[in-house]
């Protein structure tokens, strides 16, 4: 495959990352710094630097435009908070439209704060969420509908990243996940991609990415057993992608499933967003003209980059080529 070739195409590519859109703190601590609170008597944990990047479907974003997509944005819901600035800047900062991010006052901006130790770099500290647990506010569900429905059309491909683990809160309600399930069967030669934590059996007629443990737990609530072309078939006509980390990728079409090798790495520094830049890397590839086995090697190799980074790292053209260069080699 000429994936120099391929990957000089994602210019032409114009995405929408549709859903979660959060804020990641990389909240740095300096264990010499750790003292007790004089007021309450607590432990405090003393954190000297941070760093904000977009998070969960802003991973996908940040991905999609280290990789060179000509045209990236994002559709989602902030709280008018300081993090939802922290989010925008961050966004902006990587050339990332934001226009269609809907603020209210009515919910916090959805923030993962990861406290690290400046020594060691290892996150071993418990994990600051700032989540939505109630059901998204009326006019910010409908407001969302109708930048979305505004919009879509000047997207050649659609990413649905539904991170939400709480039953509630999310930015992918059911009214609105209805809207974007017309808009995948409509619109056969767009590419619908859905990513979800508890609800992927929801995504009709889009291509499905859950990893093992998504798909299984769907698999579970629909049939009361592990049938992934079952599971296919459920959410509609095209195919669906698992991930397996360490186990690489299945590609579940038409009765068929292929098993795909993860690209060999030496020992991995994080696996945070590596599902995230898997599919970013995947939709661009299809979007460029690769078949669904090129699109998941490509994917593939993308995320074996990001996963020797710390955080939710990036992969460049240039690190794709070399990576596809040195798998030749031990091929």
């Amino acid at each position: 495959m000429d994936w120099s070739g391929l990957m000089a195409s994602f210019k032409n590519a114009s995405v929408l990352v549709v859903g979660d859109i959060c804020l990641d703190r990389w909240c740095q601590y300096d264990p010499r710094e750790s003292d007790v609170s004089r007021e309450t008597g607590i432990p405090r944990i003393g954190i000297t630097r941070t760093e904000a990047t977009p998070g969960a479907g802003g991973t996908v974003a940040n991905n999609l435009a280290a990789l060179g997509a000509g045209r990236v944005a994002v559709l989602g819901a902030i709280g008018q908070d300081g993090f939802g600035f922290e989010l925008e800047r961050s966004l902006a900062k990587r050339h990332i439209d934001y226009s269609n991010l809907v603020a209210s006052p009515k919910i916090q901006t959805f923030t993962y704060s990861k406290v690290i130790n400046a020594e060691t770099g290892i996150e071993d500290r418990p994990r600051v969420d700032f989540i939505n647990t109630k059901p998204l506010p009326g006019d910010v569900e409908d407001q969302l509908i109708a930048n979305f429905s505004t919009v879509y059309e000047r997207f050649d491909v659609i990413m649905v990243a539904d991170q939400a683990e709480t039953l509630e809160g999310g930015v992918v309600t059911d009214a609105f996940r209805e809207v974007i399930a017309d808009v995948a069967e409509r619109e056969s030669s767009k590419l619908v991609f859905a990513d979800s934590r508890r609800r992927i059996e929801k995504y009709s007629h889009a291509i499905a990415k859950p990893n093992a443990a998504e798909a299984e737990d769907a698999c579970m609530r629909l049939f009361g057993k592990i049938d992934y072309e079952m599971l296919r078939k459920h959410i509609g006509p095209r195919p669906m992608v698992v991930t397996q980390g360490d186990r690489g990728v299945l590609l579940v079409r038409d009765g068929e499933q292929r098993a795909f090798p993860a690209v060999a790495v030496g020992d991995p520094v994080d696996f945070c967003g590596a599902g995230d830049s898997f599919a970013a890397g995947m939709a661009l590839a299809l979007h460029a003209g690769a078949d669904f086995e090129n699109a998941v090697r490509f994917g593939s190799m993308v995320s074996s980059i990001t996963i020797m980074k710390r955080g939710t790292g990036t992969a460049s053209p240039k690190e794709v080529l070399a990576a596809a260069d040195a798998l030749a080699v031990r091929e």
